[in-house]
């Protein structure tokens, strides 16, 4: 059941602070959906849903906005100039310098699709971010230490790419001993994982958050001293969903930030 759909059965149920009811506290049932249609025998529950709306929204976007570019550019190719300049300049050559000029179109695919399905969570219907639910960060997460991984070993080869990932220079020898498992098992398996649950954890807590305090509206709203009570919940409602506009793009910027230093690592020397 969404926050809306909440918020009203206890709007029309007439459950509120001094009603006797106890708060019906949003919890892992906010993340759980069944399937809305089936195509095939396969079920598409909301945020699957969702996120082919997302990648269906970035190319058709990025179509509008390139498919016949002008040297004065119109309102759409302008505004997809900005945001492809961005991540080229801002992430990319930051992280990886011009060499990391191929893997742009790849970086660019990433920050707006992360941060499209991040901003779902405040779109009204949608009332979800994609990132929420741990897949498809993992996923996400999964393409990019598949190419980081690829680009090490092509570029250095077996040996030379398990030096790039393990081998650290300008350490005394005897130190190596405890350094290259960690460096070992940080490249391979922590890197991966972290970059997944990162995305996932800040939009899964700041959606939680935003319900608890759409339905405390709700519940706390009545006639006496619980409009102040709801009205204060109603701001804070209003403030999170302000900051989490914040997050959700700070995020998708962590994410292919995190990705350029990652192939920028495997493009290097090993170090």
């Amino acid at each position: 059941m969404s926050a809306d759909q909440l918020a009203v059965q206890l709007a029309s149920g007439g459950c509120h602070l001094f009603s006797g009811c106890g708060f019906p506290a949003p919890g892992l049932n906010e993340f759980q959906f069944h399937p809305i249609f089936t195509v095939a025998g396969f079920g598409f529950n909301k945020p699957m849903l969702l996120s082919f709306i997302c990648a269906l929204l970035i190319i058709v976007f990025f179509w509008v906005a390139f498919a016949k570019p002008k040297v004065l550019p119109g309102k759409m190719q302008l505004v997809g100039e900005i945001g492809y300049d961005f991540v080229k300049r801002a992430i990319v050559y930051e992280n990886i310098g011009k060499k990391g000029e191929k893997y742009v179109p790849m970086m660019v695919s990433l920050f707006f699709f992360v941060w499209i399905m991040n901003v779902m969570s405040v779109i009204p219907v949608a009332q979800f971010p994609v990132t929420a639910v741990i897949g498809w960060p993992a996923g996400l997460a999964l393409v990019c230490w598949i190419t980081y991984m690829s680009l090490t070993f092509k570029k250095h080869g077996f040996v030379g790419g398990l030096k790039n990932l393990c081998w650290p220079s300008g350490v005394p020898g005897w130190v190596m001993v405890i350094l290259v498992p960690i460096e070992f098992f940080s490249n391979i398996f922590v890197r991966p994982f972290t970059l997944a649950v990162r995305a996932f954890a800040n939009m899964f807590a700041g959606h939680l958050l935003i319900v608890v305090f759409s339905v405390a509206t709700w519940y706390l709203l009545s006639p006496t001293i619980g409009a102040l009570y709801g009205t204060t919940s109603f701001v804070v409602t209003l403030a999170l969903t302000g900051f989490e506009l914040l997050v959700q793009f700070l995020q998708a910027y962590i994410f292919v930030t995190l990705a350029s230093s990652y192939i920028a690592g495997a493009l290097e020397e090993a170090h």
